[in-house]
């Protein structure tokens, strides 16, 4: 059977998602180890998204398929009790053979949590970015509208990028302040590498005041990351939610999850 899960963890002391042969620490290597276990048989994952070292997820989506039958609440409570304390799974249901973390997905969310005061966190150091100066959230959500679109973004990934092709569409970029907090959300049919993170830098420069609001658009129009922005680093970037078709039955948010656990 197939078994997908939802899994939230704390990218801060990962080398990333993925398992590297330089067997440095993984996501994916301490899921396999955990789920391995429980089933009694080794277990390979699969997920929706692949993220860099230091980056977070509140809702990944993975897969593996065993022949193990167990129910809902024994893979999330027996693999939970395997793994660190970063890791944590929310959910487990079983799907049909056809659905694939990665390849099922229809769009991905990411969101970007910035710390905007004059003293650097300390309770939530490496959890959110920090920007000491001033940042016009209005004038950022109005600059990133450039960017809503099928577009392309060879400007706002990294030149090491492996995608065959520089075009996605966003579906929805929003700025928001929240107190000290500054917030970027972003939907998309799928990410290029580094492409949040370096629309977060061109953003946070306009909203400092250092790039006029038309920067954003200059930069994409250039298709040369060279002409880009910084890129911010990976402390404030979240993982944040998967579409997939309505038959799925894939759960969205926390409350629906507890339901699968009954």
């Amino acid at each position: 059977m197939r078994i997908a899960l939802g899994v939230e963890y704390d990218g801060s002391r990962f080398c990333g998602y993925q398992t590297q042969k330089s067997g440095v620490r993984t996501v994916q290597e301490s899921l396999e180890q955990a789920l391995s276990s429980v089933a009694d048989h080794p277990v390979q994952v699969f997920a929706a998204g692949r993220t860099d070292t230091g980056v977070h997820a509140d809702a990944q989506v993975v897969h593996f398929d065993t022949g193990a039958v167990r129910p809902a609440h024994g893979w999330v409570m027996g693999s939970n009790i395997k793994l660190p304390a970063d890791i944590s799974v929310l959910w487990a249901k079983e799907v049909p053979q056809d659905f694939h973390a990665r390849f099922s997905a229809l769009g991905r969310t990411y969101r970007y949590f910035i710390l905007n005061r004059m003293s650097r966190p300390a309770i939530l150091s490496q959890r959110v970015s920090w920007v000491h100066r001033p940042l016009d959230a209005a004038l950022m959500h109005q600059a990133g509208q450039v960017l809503v679109g099928k577009h392309d973004f060879t400007s706002y990934r990294t030149v090491h990028c492996q995608a065959g092709s520089p075009v996605r569409t966003l579906h929805s970029l929003k700025v928001m302040r929240h107190g000290d907090f500054v917030v970027m959300e972003v939907h998309a049919d799928g990410f290029l590498h580094h492409m949040v993170r370096n629309i977060a830098g061109v953003l946070i420069a306009v909203g400092s005041g250092e790039r006029p609001a038309a920067w954003a658009e200059e930069v994409l129009e250039h298709r040369d990351r060279r002409q880009g922005g910084m890129t911010a680093p990976p402390d404030g970037l979240y993982f944040h939610n998967v579409d997939y078709d309505l038959r799925y039955e894939i759960p969205v948010n926390a409350q629906e999850a507890g339901l699968l656990m009954l």
